[in-house]
């Protein structure tokens, strides 16, 4: 079940853009792509944002998404895009060094770029990335997981997809962090697991060979974040076993309501939502001739840790931070057409 944030947001944005007139009246033809690597419950929320954008602004956008998450495939629906007009493009790094070729090519073809969603390697030809602070977000999620054991203890990594630079970045993060606290130990690294299927069999696999001398879990990826979510609720249910701390990322309701039943303890909440929206609205602002005020600027999305003493009002944080993004972009980030 994808997970959106209220329309309620979208109308708060909308006055904050015309509050700060930061768009002109739609322009005929304005020509904006927004490129979904492949299906995904975060590249479905970060669409909505887009969507959100376009429906608010009246600005055009182009949303399409590809066939598999690789460099390779995007390059081929990018490049073939960028001959058909569209001036900007909105792209979640397939690599992050060869999404830099990509980039390259659209900017000596005249385009704008705005990477989503993960850096590419820098230096990069695009002019912005809106993202989550992934290593900010995994040291977060592993400090409150050794919180919550005691600060002692021995933890299951459970990794999304090896191959995604955010996870590599995620897995130095929480090595960094155990790193520093010397009761605490990696029991077990467990990864490759993009579909929810195979992260419930390896999950379920390591508990049974391993739950004894685990204290923790921390899970940086959508799909090991739900399935570890289910398989505790479960697990906890039965009093005779061990309970097992545990913080996750995104807020799927499978793991919310493990949140609300206390069946885990935390998860990180990204702002895919503003991911979509923000990029989106640098590309028209650099359209209508706004210019970045340095060649290249990381805009973070921001993070809320949610637990049950939060469950009903992180929404709200996030919103503030989305709402306070657009607000900024004209004072912080860009300066004005000449």
């Amino acid at each position: 079940m994808r997970n959106v944030i209220p329309i309620t947001c979208a109308l708060t944005l909308a006055a904050v853009v015309a509050g700060v007139k930061v768009f002109r009246p739609s322009a005929e033809g304005a020509r904006l792509v927004w490129y979904g690597n492949a299906a995904h419950p975060y590249i479905t929320e970060v669409r909505a944002g887009v969507e959100a954008f376009a429906r608010e602004t009246g600005v055009a956008v182009h949303c399409t998404v590809g066939q598999e998450w690789t460099q390779d495939n995007q390059n081929v629906n990018v490049e073939a895009l960028s001959t058909q007009g569209y001036r900007g493009f909105s792209l979640y790094p397939g690599d992050p060094a060869g999404a830099n070729a990509l980039f390259r090519l659209l900017r000596t073809r005249g385009q704008q770029v705005v990477a989503y969603g993960a850096e590419p390697a820098l230096p990069t030809p695009a002019s912005f990335t809106v993202a989550t602070d992934i290593q900010a977000a995994a040291r977060t999620a592993t400090e409150a997981l050794i919180g919550f054991m005691g600060g002692r203890g021995r933890i299951l990594n459970v990794l999304e997809a090896v191959t995604d630079v955010n996870t590599r970045k995620r897995d130095e993060a929480i090595r960094e962090v155990v790193a520093r606290h010397p009761g605490v130990t990696i029991a077990q690294t467990i990864a490759d697991m993009i579909q929810l299927g195979e992260a419930t069999t390896k999950i379920q696999s390591a508990l049974a060979a391993r739950a004894a001398e685990l204290d923790g879990i921390i899970a940086t990826g959508f799909h090991p974040t739900v399935a570890a979510a289910a398989i505790l609720t479960e697990w906890h249910k039965d009093p005779r076993r061990k309970r097992l701390r545990f913080v996750g990322i995104d807020t799927d309701a499978t793991v919310l309501r493990a949140i609300r039943e206390g069946a885990i303890d935390a998860t990180v909440a990204q702002n895919p939502f503003g991911h979509g929206y923000v990029s989106s609205a640098l590309l028209r602002m650099l359209d209508e001739g706004w210019t970045p005020r340095r060649e290249y600027q990381f805009i973070d999305a921001g993070l809320v840790l949610v637990t049950r003493e939060n469950l009903d009002t992180y929404a709200a944080e996030v919103r503030r931070v989305t709402t306070q993004l657009v607000a900024d972009l004209p004072a912080k980030y860009l300066d004005p057409p000449r």
